[in-house]
């Protein structure tokens, strides 16, 4: 049913008195002095809020109520308007055991002051349900289902922590009726995008006015204003890229997140957390049980990781030190650092994965090996201020400035910071710890997607975008982004180059720690990361792998993070990076045309004969971009559907199927640990 349908069947059904025929239990049906004009608001639908291609993550969609329609009774009590009412309830709960009940004030409330306008006994009915019901009640008109539309979220838990919910912006009133008041309970945006935009999506509401005579009869009835839907929010997510990272982490882990960002553009084209939840379940409103259980759950289903949980970054953060120590001539791509099996500082070790000295060894080396004790050195050599300070040039320590509720800040320390919390500066235990990527650390899987774009574009830090435009009710542009550069790096060339070559060694060399996120159709670059993971007791860790790709002209830059369950050993190139490889494989075909080198132009002569190859790249012919008749450009076009019509498994043998977690398995922060990733020993550290 198209919204016209709908305000037509509430001029049918809204305000009307239905002419019940009078029987031996009921009072005849015949007019009071009432005569009245009521007026009221036809709420607005909300806009949708769509993805780069159009589709849609929020829309609306038909739903039904179920309502008891009082007709007009002469001279009748309270008793008798009860009664009548109890009986209609009865027979209501035999065909739909979940309508509400009311109270007999209630009932006589409504008669007294709102029988014209339908009580509503039910929540939102939809498909067979309510075709099976419409057929039950086809030859009543005391008992009614009543049409109004409602929010709809299509994948369900797809986004669920990025798009958010609505919920009852105010109950309807339960006095008399009061002038504009809304013909059904209006949403507003709780959270997420559904909150920050919840301007943009309300729209304006319509007007109804209902003239009754003195005998209760409806003279007339009209719409004086059509309701104006809300404008869309259009996101620079691709659907079926969010749907391919949440498949991949179904399959791969219990709890984690993983972030796929545009490294020429800063668009974020992908960002999962797991566990998720279930939007559909707001739709109309949530019990208090059941959204106490959601927030109370020791998984933390409604927390979104993927932006608004703090881990250490562990090696990843490996990247950012060396790009800070190549950028200021601590070291050059060729010049080698001797690496001990371990180095001692006074209250712990900082030792290799393997155990052993890896010798004197380059940057490209140290990196695909994880070498702990060669940044440990190469840290202390270069210290911490130069590489806490790169670290924030690629966006560490601070929010990206996404439209997101609960983005964490994530924590790169000062010597300020230091001197208030742990009463010193740093010590070269502490920035041994940090250049390794441990100690006071702190990111979110966001961050560390967000640092690997910055050292894959090498000279800027693109600003993140997640909203590429919002659009009017008419498909008419009213804001939009484009790509800017956040942060200007100021590295050379030379320095973020090196750190590409040991990142693609990472997982393409023979010795590298992340080759399980290898493929076959392009070269990527990473770095695997391992950190232990909330307190020792439950002997818990995580597993990190970020990077990006391709080697060359990089494009996309990503980040995935495995939540380990207790006693399960794990590490970046097991677990993290197979999902990776899980991730971008089946989208090969597209990604290979996004990457390719532009075409050479080929010189036509008259007769279509090629005559000449021009090394000169194709340019695009200008043209003027088509104009409203207002002056105002026009968004690219998106199919708009009318309200009534809506009618790959991974099998990556690195892969880990999830396995239930014992319920006092919380969300914790992690202490890292040297990386596992040729052994995967365990590995402990003594604390400072």
């Amino acid at each position: 049913m198209s919204l016209v349908g709908i305000l037509g069947a509430m001029g049918q059904e809204t305000g009307s008195p239905t002419g019940a025929k009078p029987n031996s239990n009921d009072a005849s049906v015949t007019g009071l002095k009432n005569a009245r004009v009521i007026t009221l608001a036809i709420p607005a639908p909300r806009g949708q809020i769509l993805d780069r291609e159009g589709e849609p993550f929020a829309q609306n969609r038909v739903t039904y109520r179920l309502a008891l329609q009082f007709p007009q009774f002469e001279n009748a009590s309270e008793e008798f308007v009860v009664a009548w009412a109890r009986k209609r309830l009865e027979e209501l709960k035999a065909i739909h055991p979940k309508s509400a009940d009311k109270s007999d004030a209630d009932l006589w409330a409504h008669y007294q002051f709102r029988r014209w306008l339908p009580l509503y006994l039910s929540g939102f009915i939809t498909g067979s349900n309510a075709t099976a019901l419409a057929k039950k009640l086809d030859d009543r008109d005391d008992i009614v289902l009543q049409p109004v539309y409602s929010r709809y979220y299509p994948g369900a838990s797809m986004a669920a922590h990025i798009i958010g919910y609505t919920g009852s912006a105010g109950k309807l009133p339960t006095g008399p009726i009061n002038f504009n008041e809304p013909l059904w309970e209006v949403t507003e945006g709780k959270a997420g995008l559904e909150k920050i935009y919840d301007t943009q999506l309300s729209g304006t509401p319509g007007v109804k006015r209902i003239l009754y005579n003195n005998d209760g009869i409806k003279l007339q009835e009209e719409i004086v204003k059509r309701p104006v839907a809300g404008g869309n929010v259009v996101m620079t997510l691709n659907r079926r890229w969010q749907e391919r990272a949440e498949s991949v982490l179904r399959n791969g882990c219990q709890r984690g997140a993983l972030v796929v960002i545009d490294v020429t553009t800063g668009e974020v084209l992908a960002m999962a957390s797991r566990p998720t939840f279930d939007l559909m379940e707001f739709v109309g409103g949530i019990s208090t049980t059941r959204f106490k259980e959601l927030n109370e759950d020791p998984a933390a289903p409604m927390f979104g990781r993927a932006f608004s949980a703090e881990y250490p970054p562990a090696s990843t953060f490996k990247s950012v030190v060396a790009l800070a120590a190549l950028a200021d001539e601590t070291i050059t791509e060729q010049s080698t650092v001797y690496a001990p099996a371990f180095l001692q500082f006074p209250g712990h070790k900082v030792r290799n994965a393997s155990g052993a000295a890896e010798g004197s060894i380059a940057v490209k080396y140290a990196l695909a090996r994880s070498c702990n004790t060669w940044f440990a050195l190469v840290g202390i050599d270069c210290g911490p201020t130069n590489f806490l300070a790169m670290a924030r040039r690629v966006g560490y320590g601070e929010k990206t400035g996404l439209p997101l509720i609960g983005e964490a800040a994530g924590l790169i320390p000062t010597n300020e910071w230091m001197i208030s919390q742990h009463k010193r500066r740093f010590m070269n235990g502490d920035t041994a710890n940090m250049a390794i990527g441990q100690g006071v650390l702190l990111s979110t899987p966001l961050q560390v997607a967000q640092g690997m774009a910055g050292i894959a574009n090498g000279e800027a830090l693109p600003k993140l975008q997640m909203i590429r435009q919002v659009q009017d009710s008419k498909g008419r542009v009213v804001f939009q982004t484009l790509p800017e550069v956040r942060k200007d790096l100021g590295v050379p060339e030379s320095a973020y180059l090196a750190v590409h070559k040991g990142m693609s060694d990472v997982v393409n060399s023979n010795y590298g720690t992340g080759r399980s996120a290898g493929l076959s159709w392009t070269t990527l670059c990473g770095k695997t990361g391992t950190a232990q993971w909330g307190p020792a007791s439950k002997n818990q860790r995580l597993a990190w792998f970020a990077g990006f790709l391709p080697y060359e002209n990089p494009r996309f830059a990503f980040a995935v993070i495995y939540e380990g369950r207790p006693g399960q050993i794990v590490s970046g190139g097991r677990y993290a990076a197979p999902m990776v490889k899980a991730f971008f494989n089946p989208l090969r075909d597209e990604i290979e045309e996004i990457i390719a080198a532009p075409k050479k132009a080929l010189v036509i002569d008259e007769n279509g004969n090629v005559v000449a190859e021009s090394d000169e790249v194709i340019r695009a012919i200008p043209v003027e971009p088509e104009i409203d008749r207002d002056g105002i450009p026009r968004a690219v076009p998106i199919i708009e559907e009318s309200m009534n019509e809506f009618t790959e498994d991974i099998s990556e043998e690195e892969m880990t199927n999830t396995d239930e977690e014992p319920a006092d398995a919380g969300i914790q922060r992690a202490i890292p640990v040297p990386d596992a990733e040729e052994t995967g020993d365990e590995i402990e550290i003594t604390p400072e």
